[in-house]
Formats: structure tokens, C-alpha cells, sequence
């Protein structure tokens, strides 16, 4: 797989840490030239301050980008944020910065490189959803809404850009074991037995890692698989289509 990405730029939004930063790595191991977009700098990876919630930022994220590397040919919409509650307990504030950063945050980044994208001969977008876009899971309401507005979202994308020869594709993650995650345990009365709870939940017994989830936007992005686009890949542990008798 080395040197599939030779030659081409891959802008990854939420580089600097979990899913985004194990794509960073994958690419670049196949030849690609990396653009960290987060608020946080990868030590590992070129990288440009870029908050997804400002429209001005993120131009001027994108503008860099293209600058530096001379094209955009590849655009991971990764960043996001999470929120847990029923519909009763986020307030309107949460709900607002959510979708402004989870699904308006892929909006302003794809609005950005796409006459970037119409100028490569292998353009390819790959946004973050989630299990959470389709399977129903306790304290997720919002959460869930924000990532099933992503999985819409790429499926209109693709019927928009086909045609440009810009392919649009989703990842939908199981629980993985990211930096965001371990947060969300911490918060937990015990991380231990809730860790163990999430594990369970996957019929594989175990999270998601961050390098799997990144392999799959690897595979969505591949020059190669020209045939790919409004595909919403799971990366799950089975969660999404098993029913399993224990």
C-alpha cells in the first residue's frame, strides 16, 4: 500500500489526536502529504490552527493549506465533539454548538476545498459519522442527531459532486478507543465497569482502535477505488447488523 498517495495533499480536520491523528499516520504512509486542520498542533504532521465553528478561520485553514502543499486533493472531515443526555437534558446551547461543530463544521470545510478538489485528478471526501447515525443508543440524542445529519449530508454531497468526478464517502465508527472517549469514562462514577459496558455492546468484544477506523478512510479515499462514493462504511465490531444469543 506504500505510495498510493504519492504526490497528493490529504487536509485532515481533528488531526491532532484519536481518529484523526491515526489517518494522519496512515496516509502518510502511503505517500501523502499531510495538513493537520485543529485547534491543537500534531508534533508529527504540518499543521494549521483551524476552529471548524469559524467560517473565517477555516478559509483561511483551507487557504494555507493549498498554499503550502500547491493543491487539496483529499478532505477528512473528522473533527467533533460529543454530548451525552436525553432531549430533556442538553439545553439549546449544547444543541447549538454540537451541530455547529459536527455537521455546519464538515459544511464550512467542504465549501472550502472543494475548487481546491475540482482541480485534483483524485479528489475524495471522507466525513466522521457514527454508529450512533443509525442505531439507537441510551443518553445520545444529540450526539446521534449531529452524526445522522453527517450520514445525510455525505449521501447529498455524492449525488452533488458525482458528476465533478469528486467522490463522498462516510466512515461510521463503533465506540473507539480514542482520547475522547477515556474523557468520557473519566466522568463516569466507575470508568472500570462502564469501560467494560461499552466493550460488551460491540459483539467483538472490545472498542474499536482509532488505527482501524483509520484504515477504512484510507480505503474511502483510495484513488484506486474510483466506484466508491455515497458508501457509509461501519467500523464497529458488528454492532450495527449482529444479534448475538449469549
Amino acid at each position: 500500500m506504500s505510495g498510493t498517495f504519492d504526490g497528493l495533499t490529504v487536509a485532515i480536520s481533528g488531526g491532532a489526536s484519536g481518529i484523526g491523528a491515526a489517518a494522519a499516520d496512515a496516509f502518510a504512509a502511503r505517500g501523502a502529504n499531510i495538513a493537520v486542520l485543529d485547534l491543537n498542533a500534531n508534533p508529527d504532521h504540518w499543521s494549521q490552527t483551524c476552529d471548524v465553528s469559524d467560517d473565517h478561520q477555516v478559509r483561511q485553514a483551507v487557504a494555507a493549506v493549498a498554499a503550502h502543499f500547491g493543491g487539496i486533493d483529499v478532505l477528512v472531515n473528522n473533527a467533533g465533539i460529543g454530548a451525552v443526555g436525553t432531549v430533556e437534558e442538553n439545553s439549546d446551547k449544547q444543541w447549538f454548538r454540537v451541530l455547529d461543530v459536527n455537521v455546519l463544521g464538515m459544511v464550512r470545510l467542504a465549501r472550502a476545498c472543494l475548487p481546491h478538489l475540482r482541480e485534483s485528478s483524485a479528489p475524495a471526501i471522507v466525513n466522521t459519522s457514527s454508529i450512533a447515525a443509525t442505531a439507537g443508543l441510551v443518553k445520545r440524542a444529540l450526539y446521534s442527531a449531529s452524526k445522522g445529519a453527517v450520514h445525510s449530508l455525505t449521501m447529498a454531497m455524492a449525488a452533488d459532486h458525482v458528476a465533478e468526478g469528486i467522490r463522498v464517502n462516510c466512515v461510521e465508527p463503533g465506540t473507539a478507543d480514542t482520547p475522547w472517549v477515556q474523557r468520557l469514562l473519566d466522568q463516569a462514577e466507575d470508568p472500570a465497569a462502564e469501560r467494560a459496558r461499552l466493550e460488551a455492546r460491540q459483539p467483538t468484544g472490545r472498542l474499536v482502535s482509532a488505527e482501524e477506523v483509520a484504515a477504512a478512510i484510507v480505503y474511502l479515499a483510495d484513488p484506486s477505488n474510483k466506484a466508491l462514493t455515497g458508501t457509509a462504511l461501519a467500523v464497529d465490531g458488528g454492532m450495527s447488523g449482529l444479534r448475538l444469543i449469549r
